[in-house]
């Protein structure tokens, strides 16, 4: 079973029909406890860091997020679910701590002329040439979808998954153990997505 964590992020639903769609058995859960005995969770995200983090916060969840982790199952960020497993945002003068999971900050695109900021739509994912099992058998130079302003800047570079070029490049998937993560959405990357999750559902039928 995949938990999914609802804490009032808007596309949640698009997630639980993505998951759904691949194969998975499904709960939504509000509660750490909802969790503790879950195969893998999925925590989504669309919107500001300090909100996720916030209600996060209010519903208890972060210290259970993190004891999950600790167990070695397996867990997928997504978006600003893939931000708040990192220390701390620039976002808004953002005041929330993050996770922690991975150390580095989440920083804003630099403005420059003829780049679109927010990030809106397809672009390429680069792999960074590990053997990321989320993307197994899915082809370098593939298109997901993606929309944000802001990025994590991993303080480690071997954590890093897949590189995408957005006025420089920056990390758009990490992965270390357990933990999985995506600035993109796989829910919204049509086959693509579908075969990234089909791949993490494969990986919680492992673990």
């Amino acid at each position: 079973m995949i938990a999914l964590i609802d804490y009032g992020s808007g596309n949640l639903r698009s997630v639980h029909k993505a998951l759904l769609k691949v194969g998975a058995e499904v709960r939504l859960v509000r509660e750490g406890a909802e969790f503790a005995d879950a195969g893998a969770v999925v925590l989504p995200g669309v919107g500001a860091f300090d909100d996720c983090l916030h209600a996060l916060q209010r519903q208890e969840l972060l210290e259970a997020i993190r004891a999950f982790i600790a167990k070695g199952r397996p867990f997928l960020g997504i978006c600003v679910g893939y931000q708040a497993l990192f220390e701390r945002s620039e976002e808004f003068n953002s005041s929330a701590a993050g996770l922690g999971v991975f150390k580095g900050p989440v920083v804003r695109f630099t403005p420059q002329p003829g780049l679109k900021i927010p990030q809106i739509g397809w672009n390429r994912l680069e792999f960074s040439g590990r053997d990321c099992p989320l993307f197994r058998g899915i082809e370098d130079g593939s298109y997901v979808y993606f929309v944000h302003s802001f990025f994590p800047r991993p303080e480690d570079p071997s954590v890093v998954a897949s590189w995408t070029d957005h006025g420089g490049r920056f990390a758009s998937a990490v992965w270390k153990d357990n933990v999985f993560a995506t600035q993109f959405h796989p829910e919204k990357s049509q086959e693509i997505g579908l075969g990234i999750l089909r791949n993490f559902v494969e990986l919680t039928a492992k673990a």
